[in-house]
């Protein structure tokens, strides 16, 4: 929309949203308009050119149309919890999909590996973006069965605390 006018962006940004909330969404199955204000949106288009739903509001009385209202706004709650349920299938359908490719390192006692350092120290790229990062290498000392794992350096002095596998990586000397 905006790549002929980059620098009026902001005058786009109505439409884009617009756009956005009146849409579909795959893991929602729903439209976000619809899940804040329980109906869908009408599209300008069909004021001007009039459709069946608009056809039937303006012909059902205030009274009727005040009801109408009630029973959707009562029904928004199920249909949040209905795209609730709808996103939970999806991000497990995401996460069987991402875990079918993910290849599990599996280490034992006494593999020699090393350990990724402390994300904080990832945070500034002042440091310098050549710095190592990893450390070790390190023993594995003792294997737990939740997928942590127990250190040692090459003294053998216990260095840290127990740490999840996928921050390992074997060490080949």
């Amino acid at each position: 929309m905006i790549s002929s006018h980059k620098r009026d962006w902001s005058d786009k940004l109505p439409e884009a949203l617009w756009a956005y909330r009146t849409t579909v969404r795959g893991p929602t199955r729903s439209t976000p308009f619809s899940l804040v204000y329980g109906c869908e949106a009408v599209v300008p288009l069909e004021v001007q050119i009039p459709s069946l739903r608009v056809s039937l509001q303006n012909e059902m009385t205030q009274e009727s149309n005040v009801k109408l209202r009630l029973q959707e706004l009562d029904n928004l709650d199920e249909r949040r919890l209905e795209a609730l349920q709808s996103v939970e299938l999806y991000q497990a359908r995401m996460a069987g999909s991402f875990d079918k490719k993910v290849r599990q390192r599996a280490h034992k006692k006494s593999d020699l590996v090393l350990a990724v350092k402390k994300p904080m120290v990832f945070a500034h790229k002042s440091k310098g973006k050549f710095k190592l990062k990893w450390e070790g290498p390190f023993v594995i000392d003792k294997v737990f069965s939740n997928g942590a794992y127990a250190l040692l350096n090459m003294e053998g002095d216990r260095c840290m605390l127990p740490i999840n596998g996928k921050f390992l990586k074997r060490y080949y000397p």
